[in-house]
């Protein structure tokens, strides 16, 4: 199969259900030395770029607790890696999500079946009957939060409690896809692991597995060059089509505070409709501009703070609006124009 022709048939499995890891071993092996030495931290956030697989991480970490209970046994100390068999019972109840001692806090769908904009206070609670109820099998107990950031004021402070009182044999994995936007007492609570993207290769041996095409076929190395090291990127722009939506909301990035109205009729038809990779592929690409233009401006001792503290309030307010858009399925050309004047008010 062509990567043309697996385009419109990808099927990604969910974190919960990777057994493999693409590159990462040096935040893996720090995630084994600390399990099995005398101080483990109870609580971890694992950060960096959107889809160079942090909750694959997660899910391996937690897979590998839950199964080697005991973290000074030979099994444990003379390990290379976190890898567990995928026929492996614990393995199989992760997959499937029925393991009694492992709880993930993500968004869900609400009572109209549409997807949250946020991960609710009364979900976050979950984890104090979790913890402090009995659980399934004697020992660790497991919570992934993915990601930190989707938690609302009230369930960030939620989860805040549980964290500074944490019970014993409790392990939190906190994903985040933006660390700087997570509250100072959470990440406080947390030993910091900061994953890299991955090298090309690794990206384009982890989209080909997931899209069950050839590592050789060219328009899978092209997206994997311009992924800058997130497989979800590469899956998202596998394709021409994409590609060529991502360069050509690039090409009106670049223009900013000035933007030509023809242009952006041109980009808001070229989202319109139902195609989801189309409005992944626009906003994963303001999603990277902005992070970029943060990380650059922010590393300049001569930056416009000003102007920084309005492009990070203007990411909020451009997350949200996509959020919405995704769910409840709105017109997305206005989502074009509002995106990018708010963008061009920021860089004034």
């Amino acid at each position: 199969m062509s990567a043309r022709q697996a385009e419109s048939r990808i099927t990604v499995a969910h974190p919960r259900e990777t057994s493999t890891l693409s590159g990462h071993r040096e935040a893996e092996a720090a995630l084994l030395n600390a399990y099995r030495s005398e101080r483990f931290p109870h609580a971890w956030l694992i950060g960096g770029a959107r889809g160079i697989g942090k909750a694959t991480l997660a899910y391996r970490m937690a897979r590998f607790v839950l199964t080697h209970r005991n973290p000074l046994a030979a099994r444990v100390q003379g390990a290379s890696t976190l890898w567990v068999e995928p026929s492996d019972a614990v393995a199989r109840q992760v997959a499937a999500g029925s393991h009694g001692s492992l709880l993930t806090l993500e968004r869900s769908l609400n009572d109209r079946g549409v997807l949250r904009t946020v991960i609710t206070v009364d979900e976050t609670r979950e984890t104090i009957s979790f913890f402090g109820s009995t659980a399934a099998v004697d020992g660790w107990r497991v919570c992934i939060v993915d990601t930190v950031e989707e938690l609302n004021s009230n369930a960030a402070n939620a989860l805040l409690k549980v964290l500074e009182e944490p019970p014993r044999q409790s392990l939190f994995l906190l994903i985040s896809n933006a660390p700087a936007r997570v509250l100072p007492t959470i990440l406080s609570r947390c030993r910091k692991l900061m994953l890299r993207p991955l090298a090309i290769p690794d990206v384009i041996a982890a989209a080909a597995t997931s899209a069950g095409i050839s590592t050789e076929d060219p328009a899978l190395g092209e997206a994997a060059e311009a992924s800058e090291g997130s497989v979800s990127r590469a899956l998202t722009l596998l394709g021409g089509d994409a590609i060529k939506l991502h360069q050509q909301t690039a090409a009106l990035l670049s223009t900013l505070p000035r933007v030509d109205p023809r242009e952006l009729h041109a980009l808001g038809d070229a989202i319109s409709g139902s195609d989801r990779v189309a409005l992944t592929a626009f906003i994963d690409s303001i999603d990277r501009w902005i992070s970029q233009r943060l990380r650059a401006d922010g590393a300049n001792a001569n930056a416009n703070l000003p102007r920084l503290a309005r492009l990070a309030e203007v990411w909020e307010k451009i997350t949200s609006a996509a959020r919405d858009t995704e769910s409840y399925n709105l017109e997305r050309k206005p989502l074009v124009f509002s995106v990018f004047g708010l963008l061009a008010e920021a860089m004034q």
